[in-house]
């Protein structure tokens, strides 16, 4: 039996994947940061798929320290055929870890740069997939590697209200190019490791954490000082966002799909691969960005 290990698991999208992954036959380790949050979803999925094979994990990926202990307890496992992170949150900058590091950096980025270095190096084969965010969007927003840390709060812009949605989307950055440099690393082996745009996604409870910031988003779309969402095809005629389910797609449709076996280094939406800006794929930034990231999180480059 092949074996998924989900982050964000305990809702939205993250719960969607798990369950359709466990409903394709996988085994699926569930991470989330709540035990009373992952039993309720493992009661979910086994309701849906009931000879569902589900371990439950409990760690905040914004600790590192946790983030190392799951990697531990992971590794005493079998290897993962798939892993799927997918864990984000969109949080106030001066919302720090006990690190001094921003949470929604190190939930966002800094985890996964952790945890999947970390398991891809006990895995013969395996695929590993990011959920990240809309291209349109993205384009942007180059990454800063002058400031990964957001310790200048003031280079994202103003008005301040929205820095955390322009920090969002850069650490979303970081996350494609984390991406493009693993997979220059790991061509040799048989591990893959893609990135994908879920779509606009209602109940994912993403900006539970900055609550406020949604009506400076859409005024800023209004006014067009921000670049609109691309088109979101799935979500019908009524213009209302489509659910965990319709964003569960692509992460399994990566993690599964005999179209992208071997495929690597990619950035998908709609099932189809999508060119990204010279700024997230151009190798001297995305090795810079590595080895930036691997002092963060204490690991060698």
């Amino acid at each position: 039996m092949l074996h998924a290990v989900v982050t964000g698991a305990t809702n939205g999208i993250g719960e969607a994947t798990a369950r359709r992954l466990a409903g394709a036959g996988m085994s699926v380790t569930l991470v989330g940061r709540s035990a009373s949050r992952l039993a309720a979803a493992r009661e979910r999925i086994a309701a849906a798929v009931p000879r569902a094979e589900l371990r439950l994990e409990r760690a905040d990926l914004a600790e590192l320290d946790e983030v190392r202990d799951l990697v531990g307890r992971l590794r005493a496992g079998p290897p993962p055929d798939v892993v799927v992170s997918n864990a984000a949150v969109v949080a106030p900058l001066d919302r720090r870890t006990s690190d001094g590091l921003p949470r929604m950096l190190t939930t966002n980025y800094l985890a996964p740069y952790l945890l999947l270095r970390e398991l891809a190096a006990v895995a013969d084969r395996s695929r590993l997939v990011l959920v990240a965010s809309d291209p349109a969007l993205l384009a942007p927003e180059p990454v800063d590697l002058d400031d990964l840390t957001f310790a200048r709060p003031e280079r994202l812009g103003e008005p301040a209200e929205l820095r955390p949605y322009h920090a969002y989307l850069r650490i979303k950055n970081m996350n494609l190019m984390f991406a493009h440099e693993f997979a220059r690393r790991l061509a040799s082996s048989a591990t893959t490791v893609n990135a994908c745009h879920p779509g606009m996604i209602a109940g994912t409870g993403l900006g539970g954490e900055a609550p406020g910031i949604g009506p400076f988003i859409m005024q800023a779309y209004q006014d067009g000082t921000l670049p609109p969402p691309s088109p979101q095809p799935s979500a019908g005629q009524d213009e209302e966002l489509p659910g965990p389910d319709v964003g569960a797609d692509m992460p399994v449709w990566l993690a599964t799909s005999p179209a992208v076996d071997g495929a690597t280094g990619g950035f998908y939406a709609d099932r189809s691969r999508v060119e990204l800006e010279p700024h997230t794929t151009d190798p001297q930034r995305c090795q810079q960005l590595w080895e930036r990231s691997a002092d963060l999180v204490g690991l060698p480059a």
